[in-house]
């Protein structure tokens, strides 16, 4: 009788192993907060305090507080004291901060407290919610402060650094396939280059710009206008007037590649004083994109006329923004205008607008008593705009709003 093989069983093949990572980490960033007049400061009471603008590190808003008399009533002003806020909206948001009031004598001797580069006992600092915050009521003695090389020219430095606290998996192995960035912008300024398939012709003070009618008019309105809607007329080549070939050439750029042109006479800064603000290039590309229709370049222009503001320039890039109905510039420079109000009135650009815009100074006025009732609003010993005419302070130092 033969023998019956029993079936052996049948292997399953292996699985391969799967893993993960979790990685925790900080996501860093700084801000420092310069205090001028600190004299001036102390005697605003305690729990009062100077807040810094806003600043933005792992998706929350965060503000230094100082406090010239102090947080604790119980010390009697003895100490200053500075705080990190947390300024927006969130629930127990871990992180990690650093404190720096910085040496102004150079020889580095910076007070320093930090969570960073050492353990804690109990894990990074928990703020709960918006409006809590972490910091030292006797962060530094007044009377040691005021006689050390911390206070140079009535005036601390306090660098901030907060960590904030990022958890997540590490699946590396599911995203090997990069998407690159868009390219459209450089497909796009290559037919403008090559002038492949144009079927108009700008011609700007005899200079000839070859350019696409679809693409113009798909940019912007006023193109539109002037190259498809017009019936039974040829608009093979139009005359530019009242602008310069660069200027025209950077739009057709914006236009085609939706950035600005890589030009030294824009992007480099303008004058210290610029008392001729429409004479520069941004100014007259600010005016090509009212004239054009071309927001998104129009913005791109306040933005960099708007770092160039100062007390010599504010008159001349207030009257440039109205001109141009550049609202977001303009109210910038009023309200700067009437916060170094003393100083502005002195400048050539304000003689420019007492004879060439009265309607502007009417602004200004308006703006200026909308500062005043601000300052009259906080109360204690806050500076008011029209104080600047008597109060013998450098007419070019912003004036700091006092807090509770």
């Amino acid at each position: 009788m033969s023998g019956i093989a029993a079936a052996s069983p049948e292997k399953k093949p292996a699985l391969s192993p799967t893993r993960s990572r979790s990685v925790t980490e900080t996501v860093n960033g700084s801000h420092k907060l310069v205090i001028r007049g600190y004299s001036l400061a102390k005697g605003m009471g305690v729990g009062k305090h100077i807040a810094s603008d806003t600043f933005s590190v792992g998706g929350y808003q965060w503000a230094i507080f100082f406090y010239p008399d102090g947080k604790n009533p119980e010390d009697n002003s003895m100490y200053v004291s500075v705080f990190i806020a947390l300024a927006s909206e969130g629930t127990n948001v871990r992180a990690l901060f650093e404190l720096t009031l910085l040496d102004q004598s150079g020889k580095g001797n910076h007070k320093v407290h930090s969570h960073f580069d050492r353990s804690l006992e109990s894990g990074p600092y928990t703020l709960k919610y918006r409006g809590s915050m972490w910091g030292y009521k006797r962060f530094f003695r007044r009377a040691m402060l005021e006689t050390s090389d911390f206070l140079k020219d009535d005036c601390l430095k306090i660098n901030c650094t907060v960590g904030v606290v990022v958890s997540a998996i590490d699946c590396s192995r599911l995203s090997l396939i990069q998407v690159p960035d868009s390219d459209i912008g450089a497909h796009f300024g290559m037919l403008l280059e090559n002038e492949e398939g144009s079927d108009v012709i700008f011609d700007v003070v005899g200079e000839k710009f070859h350019a696409h009618k679809l693409v113009l008019a798909a940019r912007s309105s006023v193109f539109q206008t002037e190259l498809l809607d017009v019936e039974g007329e040829d608009c093979h080549e139009i005359v530019v007037e009242d602008m310069e070939p660069k200027v025209f050439k950077a739009v057709l750029h914006f236009i085609y590649k939706d950035s600005l042109i890589d030009d030294e006479e824009l992007l480099a800064a303008s004058s210290s004083c610029m008392l001729s603000a429409s004479d520069t290039f941004v100014a007259k590309l600010l005016g090509a994109a009212e004239r054009y229709g071309l927001v998104r370049l129009r913005i791109m222009c306040e933005s960099l006329l708007c770092k160039d503001i100062s007390v010599d320039s504010v008159s001349n890039i207030l009257a440039l923004a109205d001109r141009y109905h550049a609202l977001d510039l303009k109210a910038i420079c009023l309200k700067f205008a009437a916060e170094n109000l003393v100083a502005v009135m002195q400048t050539e650009g304000f003689e420019y607008l007492k004879e060439k815009c009265p309607l502007l100074q009417s602004e200004l006025l308006k703006t200026v008593a909308g500062c005043e009732e601000e300052f009259s609003g906080e109360g204690g010993k806050s500076r008011s705009v029209w104080g600047q005419f008597c109060d013998g302070n450098d007419p070019n130092e912003r004036s700091i709003g006092q807090q509770s």
